[in-house]
């Protein structure tokens, strides 16, 4: 009886062992397969890049009147980045295939409430209480987060169509840079007072435009 135990329990290790190393070569497959599928995805998105650019150049080499207005919006026009990152992530997807950690869902969707408002510098002041959580007025990427003269610490959030928000005297950010975040989304907390300045080609717009 005892050298059947030990025979069965020598058995039973290399049961282990075994599926152990079942286990081991199905997770190097997956990761394969993985990294396969991921090559594949990426190769075929520089296909379609090159093929765009290809197809294009050939056109504007034909089309000289195309040729001056691609060469205008490059050169002379502000490109919208906000939009043409959008487009590619609905169209192409990122570049690599994880999920961004820096992807900020909507926190809270509030109207912005404040007691008081006044004229300051290129934008304006609001007084809002101690802690006021900040909502983004509207959807767009983080273009920007640091310190400002005249703002303290500031946070710039570029819409679809080039403008940029600027949310002044911001305490603990709730967005990293290069976050896209929806409108209403959480962008930190203001202590007192709120300066919100917009701007779009270095031009300074009017709040009330943007103000409900």
């Amino acid at each position: 009886m005892g050298i059947y135990f030990i025979g069965d329990s020598m058995n039973e290790m290399n049961r282990k062992k075994y599926l152990d190393i079942i286990n081991r070569n199905n997770k190097n497959k997956n990761s394969d397969s993985t990294v396969k599928k991921y090559l594949k995805s990426l190769g075929l998105r520089i296909l379609i890049v090159a093929v765009i650019f290809l197809s294009l150049s050939i056109v504007c080499r034909k089309e000289s009147s195309l040729k001056d207005k691609v060469y205008g919006y490059l050169y002379k026009e502000d490109i919208p980045f906000t939009k043409i990152n959008k487009l590619y992530q609905k169209y192409l997807g990122g570049i690599f295939p994880i999920k961004s950690n820096g992807a900020v869902k909507e926190v809270f969707s509030e109207s912005l409430k404040y007691d008081d408002l006044s004229i300051y510098q290129d934008g304006v002041k609001l007084s809002v209480e101690d802690s006021y959580l900040v909502p983004s007025l509207d959807e767009g990427m983080v273009v920007f987060i640091g310190e400002k003269d005249g703002y303290g610490n500031v946070v710039i959030v570029e819409n679809l169509d080039g403008i940029n928000f600027w949310y002044g005297n911001i305490e603990n950010p709730s967005v990293k840079l290069y976050d896209y975040i929806e409108k209403g989304s959480l962008v930190g907390e203001a202590n007192k007072t709120l300066y919100l300045v917009f701007s779009k080609d270095d031009k300074y717009l009017n709040y009330e435009e943007y103000l409900s």
